[in-house]
């Protein structure tokens, strides 16, 4: 088993403070905080990805609005239990913050695809029969819930989704298999039905896979997945 949990789950990200920081937690008498990154997209929406952070990486004006901001760390779940019902929170923990120089906005415009970083690697088991499916356009797609092991005998479950080729072959994933997965974090607006009639709006948060490995197996049925996809 690999027990290497830094190289299981780690994650880079560049993106501009949106909104105000909260208080998360404390551990020991050391504070944790919350807060918003706004991380663009190639097409030109924008992804807003909670980040977890100890009060012992961030200066008084780190988190101020519109700041630019390096983040390394992981993208972790935790269960929340809200009218008697569980629910699967994620954040990234950040390990390492890093402000980042702002260029002129020519230069902006000319790097911009340059400069975007989102970028996620995951090693973990698939713990839930990937789901498949196509839209009415007949887009491919399947769902997937990665077991990713972390110190302490923890473990933090990720959503993903895959996309057409990678979306075929995860159909056949079975339940235990060893993945490795890189991708990006995105953010997603869903609607909430309650039994009462009522809809609430809610944001999911998920890793778009880029590409898919199945790991610990013969070389000769290893598979690699690989699909560029630009996200809508």
């Amino acid at each position: 088993m690999n027990t290497n949990y830094l190289e299981n789950n780690y994650l880079t990200l560049v993106g501009k403070v949106t909104g105000e920081r909260k208080f998360s937690h404390e551990i020991y008498g050391e504070k944790f905080y919350i807060f918003n990154l706004e991380i663009p997209r190639l097409s030109g929406n924008s992804d807003i990805i909670p980040i977890t952070v100890s009060e012992r990486l961030i200066k008084e004006d780190t988190l101020n609005e519109g700041k630019k901001l390096l983040i390394k760390g992981q993208f972790r779940s935790y269960n929340s239990y809200e009218n008697e019902k569980n629910r699967l929170i994620l954040t990234v923990f950040a390990k390492d913050i890093t402000e980042v120089e702002e260029s002129n906005e020519e230069e902006n415009e000319m790097t911009r695809k340059d400069t975007i970083t989102n970028e996620v690697v995951l090693v973990g088991y698939i713990c839930k029969k990937p789901i498949y499916r196509q839209t009415p356009f007949g887009r491919e797609i399947s769902d997937l819930l990665l077991a990713v092991n972390r110190a302490y005998n923890k473990s933090d479950y990720i959503p993903c989704i895959a996309w057409g080729r990678n979306a075929r072959f995860c159909q056949n994933l079975e339940v235990g298999t060893e993945v490795k997965i890189v991708g990006r974090v995105q953010s997603r607006n869903y609607e909430k039905k309650h039994e009462d009639g009522t809809v609430e709006t809610r944001v999911a948060y998920e890793v778009s896979v880029g590409s898919l490995e199945v790991i610990n197996e013969n070389e000769d049925e290893k598979e690699v997945q690989e699909e560029n996809q630009e996200a809508v």
